[in-house]
This record gives structure tokens, C-alpha cells and sequence, in this order.
């Protein structure tokens, strides 16, 4: 939904109705990923897409009727064999939409996903569509909606008669770290004090707004974990009657892209890493290599030795390592660091024989079997490329097929699915699920979860469908 960012916070300040349609399950081909959005206000206008086109007619239609009657909608769109022209994927996917009308309850925590300068999970209750926004050390809104006193996000805080506006943060009004386990909160039924915000949570039937409004705890951990991934989907958190199905959006900078020697090679690379979207910093010890000017499409240059920066640099579960200087002085020293860190791709460039060498060397300073099975070396598909930019496309479709599992052959020789689920992902499960989708009563388990990664945007048309405004979306 961020992609939404700039209407949705136009229709905020205006007090426009509106209704945000979200992919949260995709089987098969489809156009476009898990978390994909289009909104639509109470005069008709629609910002953004799910389908390219294929379904947003019909989904529309559902945000028009969730705006009338102010009950979320979820809806599964496949293509039909029977008949082509009905309302479908021509490409033979199946989309499972979910269409919130946003209400003046889930404003706080939809500005504060929105206005979020980094990491934040926002969370809607797929029954209700009650709200709830999630950072890696806050939560808004806090307490439980409908509790006299309550304390609302960013934009519109009301303290308690017990608090002050000093206890909160200047810049946003949500609770953050430490505040969670001091802050005074309410509990639901008897709107007493206590300090853990992890044992305030009623039972979930006694929440006005569902659980995901008054920052239950387990809706809270559940979030955490997938924003900790970057995941976005469907999660299904409770007991029996107090079960409760979430779906759960990531926000997350852009992975990295660790670039280490400042070569020809290197420039290419960078350059292509950031058109996949990562957050690219090139580094080598020489100054006169080293340089902005050499390297326009990096987002940062470093001068520093790469092993001394990869040692001191945050890194996570997605960023690449680019090792490209093929010099065993600067190779060995980086590769020990790089293949010890909890990273999702370590490639080095080289010959067969630098390869050889390079092996036994680390082996020599304490490597393990296990430890240098992780690294692709020479780095690359075999493309049969020869220029750095050939080379960079090789290196691309490496990193690309160890994120996805993919295996690096022609489609053509293989009988697997074209569009494979991202990792930790499940097939659409529809409006309900059977016990075995669910998992163990009194359970939680996850549904349609893909890793978050930048959603491509078209070029803005304007369209009309009957009784519309006005459709700006991509065509």
C-alpha cells in the first residue's frame, strides 16, 4: 500500500471515504505480487493496481459496495475455461483479494505505516478490518480501541488523564521501546493500569475492533517476525473462537548489495543491482578507484578495506556480497567475514585456478566444508557473456535464482512452474480454510506469505468505468 502513499494521505486530509483492494494470495501466474494495491474513494477515483487490468472491474465494484455497506469484502479471481470473457486471469493465475473500507478507527494506524521513515508491518484483520501498525520497537495505536483515555498514532494523540505528552516521542506519537513494558495502558474490561503491555490483551472476543486494534500480543509477535523476513501475507493467530486471520504487509528498506573492489566489473554490477532495486555501496582500499564518478549508479562509495567495512557494516538475511577483486590479499580477508555472516548471497570472481587457490587458502585460516559451500565461485551463470555488462547480467541471474530457488535452466527444459512461490509461501486458501490449512487447534500458521520486495509501478492512464469518476492506474 505504500505505493499509495500520496493519495491516500490526500484523501486523509480532505475526510474522502475510501476502500484499499490488496492482494494477500496468489496461485500460479499472476500479474502482479502478494501486497499489490488500488483504492478507491467515495466519488469513484482509483489510484494504483492489482491485475494490469484483468479483474479491476470487478474489484471496483467490491470497493464501491464495501464503501455502501462498510463491511470488508475478500474475494478469489481465476480464470474460467468455461467461459473466457467472464471476470479472470487470462494468464491461468488465481488472485485472493481482500477490500478494506478504511474507517476513522484504522486512520491512526494506517498514517503511521504510511508516514513510517523505516521498517513497519501494518496489520488488518481480514474479519473486521480493524488495523494495527507494527514497527521493530513500537506499536499503533497502543491500547484498546473504545477504552476511555485511549492514546492514538501519529497526527491525532490524545493522552490520558493519567499521562502527560511528555512521555511520549516528539516525533511520533506511538509507544516505542523501552515505553512498552513502563507506559500505563488499559485494559479492556476494567480500564485498569498495568505495565506490560503484553499481559493488557483481553480476550480477543471482548475487543471492540477485533484483536488486531488492541495490539494483542500474539498479533504483535506474529507481525514482528514476518517484518524481521520482509514477509507479507496471510496469518491465521488464536484459538477456536477467538481465532483470528491477519493480513500482514511489510515495508522494508531495500536489500543490499555489497560490492567489494572498485574494478570495470564492479560498475557494471552496480548498476544492474540497482535496476533489480537493492541498495548498492561499492568499497575498495584505493582512493583513486574508489570514486563517485566512477561508480554514478552506486548509492554510496567507501574507501575503506573491504573486509574492515564488511566487519562493521549492518547487514541481513537478504544482502548480496559482490566479491569481485580476484586479488588474494583483498579476497581471502573479506570471504572469511562475508561467509560467517547471516547473508542470502557471497559470490567471488575469478578463474577456476584463483578459484583453487582461493579455496585452500580460507580452508587454511579456519574455514569450515559447510561455511564455503555458501560461496559462488566463479561468481555467475554460465551465460557464455565476456563484457563487464555481459558478466553483470550473468552475476544478476545468479543472485536472482539463489533468492527464488530458481534453477538457472531454459524454461523450455523444464516442466516446473513458471512463477514459483517465494520462499515460505502457500498457495491461495480462499475465504476459509480447513483444519489442516490451519494447523493444530489453538495453533498459528501462516497462508500465501511472500517476501516483500519493490512492486514495480506503470506509467498513470486515467479510465472510466459506469458511474466512475476517474481510474489513474497503470494500463
Amino acid at each position: 500500500m505504500r505505493e499509495l502513499t500520496e493519495q491516500i494521505l490526500r484523501w486523509h486530509s480532505a475526510g474522502t471515504r475510501f476502500a484499499v483492494a490488496s492482494i494477500i494470495g496468489v496461485t500460479g501466474s499472476a500479474p502482479r505480487p502478494v501486497g499489490a494495491a488500488m483504492a478507491v474513494d467515495e466519488d469513484g477515483t482509483v489510484v494504483g493496481s492489482i491485475s494490469g487490468g484483468c479483474v479491476e472491474g470487478a474489484v471496483y465494484e467490491l470497493c464501491r459496495e464495501a464503501l455502501a455497506t462498510g463491511t470488508p469484502q475478500r474475494e478469489t479471481f481465476g480464470y474460467s475455461d468455461s467461459d473466457a470473457f467472464a471476470v479472470g486471469l487470462t494468464c491461468g493465475g488465481v488472485l485472493e483479494v481482500f477490500v478494506h473500507p478504511v474507517g476513522s478507527r484504522d486512520h491512526d494506524a494506517l498514517l503511521a505505516a504510511l508516514r513510517a521513515g523505516g521498517p513497519v508491518a501494518l496489520v488488518r484483520d481480514v474479519g473486521s478490518g480493524a488495523t494495527l501498525a507494527v514497527g521493530p520497537d513500537w506499536v499503533s495505536p497502543p491500547v484498546a480501541f473504545g477504552v476511555e483515555g485511549r492514546i492514538t498514532a501519529p497526527g491525532n494523540m490524545v493522552a490520558d488523564a493519567h499521562r502527560s505528552t511528555s512521555d511520549f516521542t516528539s516525533d511520533q506519537d506511538v509507544f516505542r521501546g523501552a515505553d512498552l513494558g513502563r507506559i500505563a495502558s488499559y485494559s479492556a474490561s476494567t480500564g485498569s493500569a498495568d505495565t506490560e503491555l503484553d499481559r493488557v490483551s483481553a480476550p480477543l472476543a471482548h475487543i471492540e475492533g477485533g484483536p488486531v486494534a488492541c495490539a494483542d500480543r500474539a498479533v504483535v509477535a506474529r507481525a514482528r517476525a514476518m517484518l524481521d523476513l520482509g514477509a507479507t501475507g496471510v496469518r491465521v493467530i488464536g484459538c477456536d473462537a477467538e481465532e483470528v486471520t491477519v493480513f500482514v504487509e511489510s515495508s522494508v528498506p531495500p536489500p543490499r548489495m555489497i560490492v567489494l573492489g572498485a574494478i570495470d566489473f564492479a560498475a557494471a554490477v552496480a548498476r544492474i543491482g540497482a535496476f533489480l532495486g537493492y541498495h548498492v555501496t561499492v568499497c575498495d582500499a584505493r582512493p583513486l578507484f574508489a570514486t563517485s564518478a566512477r561508480f554514478p549508479e552506486a548509492d554510496e562509495v567507501v574507501v575503506d578495506w573491504p573486509h574492515r567495512y564488511l566487519e562493521g557494516t549492518q547487514v541481513d538475511s537478504r544482502t548480496v556480497i559482490c566479491v569481485l577483486t580476484h586479488d588474494a590479499k583483498f579476497d581471502v580477508p573479506v570471504l572469511e567475514v562475508a561467509l560467517r555472516r547471516r547473508v542470502a548471497y557471497v559470490g567471488a570472481m575469478g578463474s577456476r585456478r584463483t578459484h583453487r587457490d582461493r579455496t585452500a587458502r580460507l580452508l587454511a585460516a579456519g574455514l569450515t566444508e559447510s561455511e564455503l559451500s555458501r560461496l559462488h565461485s566463479p561468481i555467475g551463470l554460465d551465460l557464455g557473456g565476456h563484457t563487464p555488462e555481459e558478466t553483470a547480467v550473468a552475476v544478476a541471474a545468479e543472485i536472482v535464482a539463489a533468492r527464488h530457488g530458481g534453477s538457472g535452466r531454459e524454461l523450455r527444459a523444464t516442466d516446473a512452474a513458471i512463477h514459483r512461490p517465494a520462499p515460505g509461501e502457500i498457495t491461495c486458501s480462499g475465504p476459509a480454510q480447513p483444519q489442516w490449512a490451519r494447523g493444530p487447534v489453538c495453533g498459528e500458521t501462516q497462508t500465501s506469505v511472500a517476501l516483500s520486495r519493490p512492486v514495480p509501478t506503470a506509467p498513470s492512464h486515467t479510465m472510466h468505468f459506469p458511474g466512475a469518476v476517474s481510474r489513474t492506474g497503470p494500463a
